[in-house]
């Protein structure tokens, strides 16, 4: 709300939709023509939340739409308005200090905000005004300036690149702190303006930019530059986002580049994504609310009693009037009606301390500190990344002890997500190598281990299509200029597969030396250098599940190479004659060696290419650039030409790559499923790989039965049909084993019970969730929950990243509501992270962006067995017990009160004052403070000295309190009562007797306890060792 009242202050055009146009150092694109200079949002970013002057109200209404606050305040303006038994200070003060505490902690948050954004936007840059440097601060960038940003600085806005040091236009740049990835990624500028690397050539530039208006997703932008020469006529280049610099990435390995603004200050990429997350709330947070309004509720309980006893008791005249305290003539006048009103206040005002008003403050700082023992925790730490655990909010850690349901995904949570190449298909024939690692690159160790042997021709087509087909750059850790091809080379690439399919070509002979000039160079196993020049880059997506290249070789050949899941490649594959037998044999080989290398738990890529005359690539390249230049519907029309070009082409062959399962991470998933938690493994791999990692990490056993729900089992024809009669088979199935089973038998059953497992592929799900319009098939997702609830564990694989969030969302919102805790590592797992009650983020290959946008983040899947078993539930066990003890103080406090006005007529005194009421506050001190001792369960320094110590304080205070006369009080009734009442023997009985019988039920309750588990030791129980009972408790039903 706030963004978007300061996007209407400064953004000049606010009906402006669509797209916006940028000129280029703000000139005007002819001499002749009058320029307008455009209002844009300048350069000034604010994270901070508060100003100066809307500090005090913003805060003070946030505060008291909590209900505790609220009510004390509708307390406190009672006794102001109101003839209360209590003075106004004794729930004002309070208040106003848990106010205070509050509101400084919060402005103080806001004042390092609003430091941070003064650093940022404070700093200098260089920009380029009538052709020459000028230093200005950041905030006083405008839309259209051209900007030079030196090696290693951020660039300070969304910059689109115009030219860099080297010669070829292009730039490496870091964005960690956007998304975490720590690797260099390369942008490109428009052949056009890459010769302009000067302050002086880059000010005689006159172009315009068409784009998008600002939206937040990082890997997205569509815009054209339109260049203008003498003669007026205009060039179009397409511009995406290789070609966009986000503001807080940065510039690395490249001496200086020059850019012009297109996006500024709150309008940047990074400031929208500023937004915050949706507010969760643990489930204690949601009790304390319950237990606020039962509270309130016995609150306005016992101030109607008392004021209903009370007019009966005054109904008789002796009781109404006594000689000792008659009414005033106004009193007597008073409407009766009004007098109840205000008795009733007065009752509240008298009772109000039933509800803790300094409980939140105190549940805050338990939380707060208490997240400090997880990033505390050496467990945690990490050696390979050299980092711990870290947690981004202290609002859900008791809910870490809570969970019932745990989704996962598979690739860099459940794996290393360290690719290794492992073999190979080319032409239907099987092929793997022995590596040895020499400094970091693999080499050929003596000649390759075949089964059979595929076409000299083919395996160098293949080799090629891996050297060529993937968006991998060449880091050279050489400093000298001119590095030869010997200088050792390390690959970048933001996927580590793509890592691997390059250095498995390496392996077999065939060696990508990176790109020169738009020409990809490969050293072939000959050590000839080939140069291919790159046409087109069809980058890889979500949707196709493939990428592609387009390359042009040295005699004029043009051909399209292609790698992708198999899914997305072999119904793109052409179909060959009916006598090409071989050719049928070879495509039969390679799915079979890519379903056996998918059982085996290998990820698996399909490879293919084909040849592409003259004249259909005119026709490609027209296409393309038609699409790419298009600044409405885009990606729509790109998918239309990706989905003509990548057709009727022939298979190579097929990868298989390694990814190792993470150390620890069967363990884990042990321990979890021993506490009563169901695992559920949620990925966009295929079923076979996932169900071969499901196995290694002990999710499935071997004596699981496995009910599948995918497309090999729903025939494609009559598809509906075919789910409802499994989902029916499956639910029968299931209730015969386990009819209508409870916790309490679940032990006996455990012993003995058949485990069974579900798997479900995407496409099915999407049947399943899709069919509640049909009214045949509306049942289909209450059958799915009831499978799923009778599986020990379930997974879900070709899962998109927004089909990972329905499946959380629909457990959600199960009966009972069960806590669902989502994990994983990557850009796809963001939004399961954000729906479940507690996201977790691994710290790992894939970017940051599931630790950024997680409520804890961790170096490692294993972490997450300590953190929900130790820590979870410790932090359970403290803050039930915290907000009880708080209740509890507190009603013991009050119930005095309310009987004490069975024994003054109701009249609304306190019994605080003098020995009789110093007798009970003392019993009720010391009582509230040994019942914490007894409930302490470990000892430590800071235990002794608070409890102790709070005795102490109390007995200490109140000899200093009735021991001098102040002269800041009209009354000392206090005045040296609390010596004279310790010098009487029968209060001390009095108290020591009256504070036993208020803990003997506990101390009694402790001591059988004791017994039942010392007798239990005794009896030494050992479960049989050849038996599996991770059951036992687990509550499976």
């Amino acid at each position: 709300m706030f963004r978007r009242s300061w996007n209407r202050f400064c953004a000049g055009e606010e009906k402006r939709v669509g797209t916006r146009t940028v000129f280029v150092g703000n000139h005007p694109i002819s001499e002749t023509e009058a320029y307008i200079a455009q209002r844009f949002c300048d350069n000034r970013i604010v994270s901070s939340k508060y100003t100066l002057w809307n500090f005090l109200p913003k805060n003070l209404f946030e505060q008291f739409r909590r209900i505790a606050n609220f009510y004390f305040l509708i307390i406190f303006l009672v006794q102001v308005t109101v003839d209360t038994p209590t003075s106004p200070v004794t729930s004002g003060l309070p208040l106003f200090f848990v106010i205070t505490v509050t509101a400084i902690k919060q402005g103080y948050e806001d004042w390092l905000r609003h430091r941070a954004d003064n650093e940022v936007n404070k700093s200098t840059v260089n920009i380029i005004e009538n052709a020459k440097r000028v230093k200005k601060e950041c905030e006083k960038i405008k839309v259209g300036d051209v900007v030079e940003v030196q090696a290693d600085e951020t660039f300070p806005c969304d910059l689109i690149l115009l030219s860099s040091c080297t010669s070829d236009g292009t730039c490496y740049v870091t964005t960690a702190s956007l998304d975490g990835e720590s690797n260099c990624k390369t942008h490109y500028a428009v052949r056009d303006t890459i010769a302009l690397c000067t302050a002086e050539s880059i000010d005689t530039l006159r172009a315009a930019i068409e784009c998008e208006q600002p939206q937040p997703d990082l890997y997205k932008f569509v815009g054209r530059i339109n260049i203008y020469s003498n003669s007026l006529e205009a060039v179009a280049r397409s511009l995406g986002p290789e070609n966009l610099l986000l503001k807080g990435a940065t510039l690395k390995s490249t001496r200086k580049i020059y850019g012009v603004a297109v996006y500024t200050g709150m309008e940047t990429k990074m400031a929208l994504n500023y937004q915050g997350k949706s507010q969760k709330r643990s489930a204690v947070e949601k009790s304390i609310n319950t237990f606020l309004i039962v509270y309130l509720f016995i609150l306005l309980t016992k101030a109607a009693v008392c004021t209903t006893l009370k007019y009966v008791w005054q109904s008789y005249p002796y009781n109404d009037e006594p000689w000792y305290n008659q009414k005033t003539q106004k009193e007597r006048e008073t409407l009766k009606v009004l007098k109840m009103f205000t008795d009733f206040l007065s009752f509240m005002v008298l009772f109000n301390f039933i509800i803790p008003v300094s409980m939140y403050v105190t549940v805050e700082m338990q939380k707060f500190l208490g997240s400090f023992f997880i990033s505390w925790d050496k467990d945690f730490y990490d050696e390979e990344i050299k980092e711990g655990a870290l947690v981004n909010t202290s609002d859900l850690n008791e809910e870490l002890g809570q969970v019932d349901y745990v989704f996962t995904d598979k690739t860099g949570t459940l794996t290393e997500n360290s690719m290794e190449f492992i073999e190979c298909c080319i032409d239907g024939h099987k092929y793997n190598g022995v590596t040895e690692e020499v400094d970091g690159l693999s080499r050929t160790d003596g000649p390759l281990t075949h089964f059979d042997k595929a076409d000299k021709n083919k395996e160098e087509l293949f080799l090629r299509a891996l050297c060529l087909c993937h968006t991998v750059e060449i880091k050279t850790n050489d400093a000298v200029d001119g590095a030869t091809e010997s200088t050792e080379l390390t690959y970048v690439s933001s996927s580590p597969d793509e890592i691997a399919l390059v250095k498995g070509a390496k392996k077999y002979g065939f060696t990508f030396l990176g790109t020169r000039n738009d020409c990809m160079r490969v050293e072939n196993q000959r050590k000839e250098i080939e140069e291919y020049e790159l046409l087109h880059t069809l980058n890889f997506d979500p949707v196709r599940r493939r990428m592609s290249v387009i390359v042009k070789d040295q005699k004029g050949d043009i051909y399209l190479f292609c790698k992708g899941a198999d899914s997305a490649i072999f119904p793109r594959i052409q179909i060959p004659e009916p006598e090409s037998t071989k050719l049928r044999n070879a495509i039969d080989s390679t799915k079979q060696h890519v379903e056996r290398s998918a059982m085996n738990g290998y990820r698996t890529l399909g490879v293919a290419f084909k040849n592409i005359a003259p004249d259909d690539y005119e026709r490609i390249n027209r296409q393309l650039i038609e699409a790419k230049m298009a600044l409405q519907d885009r990606e729509e029309k790109m998918e239309e030409v990706l989905d003509d070009i990548e057709t009727n082409m022939n298979l190579i062959g097929a990868t298989a790559v390694e990814d190792k399962l993470q150390d620890q991470a069967a363990e884990t998933i042990e321990a979890l499923h021993a506490a009563g938690l169901k695992v559920w493994v949620l990925t966009g791999d295929k079923m076979e790989t996932a169900k071969s990692t499901c196995y290694a990490c002990r999710l499935f056993q071997t004596s699981t039965e496995l009910l599948e729900l995918t497309t090999k089992t729903i025939k494609e024809c009559e598809r509906k049909d075919r789910l409802h009669e499994l989902l029916i088979e499956y639910r029968k199935k299931l209730l015969r084993e386990f009819p209508k089973s409870t916790k309490r038998n679940c032990k006996k059953r455990a012993w003995t019970d058949q485990e069974y497992g579900l798997i479900i592929d995407g496409a099915t799900l999407s049947l399943i969730l899709n069919s509640s319009q049909e009214c045949g098939s509306s049942n289909y997702k209450s059958i799915f929950l009831q499978i799923c609830m009778k599986c020990t564990a379930v997974l879900c694989c070709r899962m998109a990243p927004l089909q990972k969030a329905q499946i959380v969302r629909m457990v959600k919102n199960l009966k009972g509501s069960p806590i669902t805790l989502s994990i994983g590592d990557g850009a796809n797992d963001v939004s399961m992270i954000l729906e479940s009650h507690v996201g977790i983020g691994i710290k790992g290959k894939e970017g940051r962006q599931a630790a950024r946008n997680s409520d804890y983040s961790v170096p490692k899947f294993k972490h997450l067995k300590k953190l929900l078993l130790a820590h979870g539930h410790l932090y359970y066990v403290r803050i039930a017990h915290l907000v009880q003890y708080f209740f509890y103080k507190n009603l013991c406090f009050i119930l005095p009160q309310f009987l004490y006005q069975f024994f003054c007529g109701f009249s609304q005194q306190v019994y605080g004052n003098w020995t009789f009421g110093t007798i009970v506050f003392t019993v009720l001190v010391f009582t509230v403070t040994l019942k914490l001792a007894l409930d302490t369960r470990f000892w430590t320094w800071i235990n002794h000295f608070v409890i102790w110590g709070s005795l102490a304080f109390y007995v200490f205070f109140s000899f200093f309190w009735g021991g001098i006369i102040w002269p800041f009080l009209k009354q000392q009734r206090m005045y040296f009562v609390f010596a004279q009442m310790l010098s009487s023997v029968s209060t001390w009985l009095a108290i020591v007797f009256l504070i036993f019988i208020s803990l003997f039920p506990e101390i009694l309750l402790i001591v059988l306890k004791t017994v039942r588990r010392r007798s239990a030791r005794n009896l030494n129980l050992e479960l049989p060792m050849l038996l599996s009972y991770k059951h036992i408790d687990s509550g499976y039903s």
